[in-house]
């Protein structure tokens, strides 16, 4: 699959070099064509990498991630050209973090409204689908890097959309049964809104040790 990858932060690169290695085509978008954090992870990310605008990017992709952060989000979709996400599934990993009064950050949207509710509504052509915000980015492409059974949630509007998400998330490695579908994408505002908390458990973990959540039932 030839897929956008919008964002070189972390958790773009991540998820780019990830989705390079499993045989997909992937395009880095950043703002500039010539970024040379992009460049640098294409050069050393074989032939199937690429690296550019996010327009160049999204124009050469059959699916697209929004790796960016929740604050800057809508700006670099806007630079990818809303002809250029017409009809294609937009997976968005981001969450609105403000940082701006220091850490831990608060969220610029929640409660009644998530970051990925207002990209569907700008952009209502894309397929949007809600997924992997809720890990730190090692875990998003490798669950099995931690112990026992622990869950991922999707949440969209279109279900061929999230089924293609699905898919993604089962060559990463993610069991089915883990794989937990929370209805539409007004479920993102709840995943969205799960970050504070995940802040806080991850202040208070031995640096470098990641976690994750699992629903236990009887």
């Amino acid at each position: 699959m030839k897929i956008a990858v919008l964002g070189t932060g972390m958790v773009g690169r991540t998820l780019g070099s990830a989705l390079v290695s499993l045989g997909h085509e992937v395009f880095m978008g950043s703002r500039e064509s010539g970024n040379p954090t992009g460049v640098e992870w294409a050069a050393r990310s074989g032939a199937l990498a690429r690296a550019g605008s996010f327009s160049e990017a999204a124009s050469n992709s059959e699916l697209l991630v929004n790796a960016t952060p929740g604050t800057v989000s809508l700006a670099a979709l806007a630079e990818a050209g809303p002809a250029n996400l017409q009809g294609k599934v937009l997976l968005d990993v981001s969450n609105p973090l403000d940082f701006s009064r220091g850490f831990p950050p608060s969220l610029t949207v929640s409660n009644t409204d998530s970051i990925a509710e207002t990209i569907q509504r700008k952009y209502p052509e894309a397929r949007v689908v809600k997924s992997l915000n809720t890990v730190s980015a090692p875990v998003m492409v490798d669950p099995g890097r931690l112990p026992g059974a622990h869950d991922i949630f999707v949440a969209g509007d279109d279900a061929d959309a999230k089924s293609t998400v699905v898919g993604l998330l089962q060559e990463f490695g993610w069991p089915t049964g883990n794989i937990r579908d929370l209805g539409g994408l007004d479920a993102a505002r709840a995943m969205e809104m799960w970050l504070p908390l995940w802040l806080r458990i991850f202040m208070k973990q031995p640096e470098g040790k990641m976690f994750n959540i699992g629903i236990v039932s009887e």
